[in-house]
């Protein structure tokens, strides 16, 4: 039980921080745009790396420069072109986005899930959270208490996914009003661009 519940905490901490994939899960959940498959997408990514960190596998991420670097420029590249999506959604204004539409508006299920994939796997910092930091707290664990850690960590994960998609339609009154929705924008436009140039430095970093 304390595996489980310590498990829990790690992951969850990690999880919550402000960042581009919870942004995003946060913005599809306000649209009510195919939430399920995005909260699912995340979820399931995160379930294969925390997997990999806790069962011992987390070196071999770290062993290829060259591929953590090409991740980096294109985590980087990815992530500056959705910010400058997102100052000009701010700038323009969505006043037409109707948030009482349901699942399997404009955009389609498919687009949405390998943009899920985009914002998790094109992120470094993803496999530090899930392999490196979860998987070296783990590393001191016995095999039948890491398994239990394993079971808290991606429960925390799942939880966490799941509320943030589904819960964002709490806020809905509030996002019926034109300016809330740029200030979002804005803001998610900054979260995106201050990780890219994070991701600018740690690329060049490796040079």
């Amino acid at each position: 039980m304390e595996q489980l519940l310590q498990g829990f905490l790690v992951s969850g901490s990690l999880i919550v921080a402000i960042g581009a994939q919870n942004a995003f899960v946060l913005k599809q959940g306000l649209l009510k745009q195919h939430i399920f498959w995005v909260s699912l997408t995340c979820f399931l990514c995160d379930f294969i790396l925390i997997c990999v960190g806790v069962l011992g596998l987390g070196s071999l991420i770290s062993q290829s420069p060259t591929a953590t670097l090409a991740l980096a420029v294109i985590g980087a590249l990815f992530l500056l072109v959705y910010g400058a999506r997102a100052f000009r959604s701010a700038y323009r204004g969505n006043s037409g986005l109707s948030l009482d539409r349901q699942d399997g508006g404009s955009q389609s299920a498919v687009k949405m899930v390998l943009m899920s994939l985009g914002f998790t796997l094109l992120n470094p910092h993803v496999y530090l959270d899930t392999v490196v930091i979860i998987g070296g707290i783990a590393s001191t664990l016995l095999f039948e208490q890491k398994v239990r850690f394993l079971i808290g960590a991606v429960f925390a994960s799942g939880l966490w996914f799941f509320s943030l998609g589904y819960g964002a339609r709490l806020l809905i009154p509030l996002f019926k009003r034109p300016l809330t929705w740029r200030i979002l924008d804005f803001a998610i436009g900054c979260v995106m661009w201050l990780i890219a140039f994070s991701l600018i430095r740690y690329a060049a970093g490796l040079l």
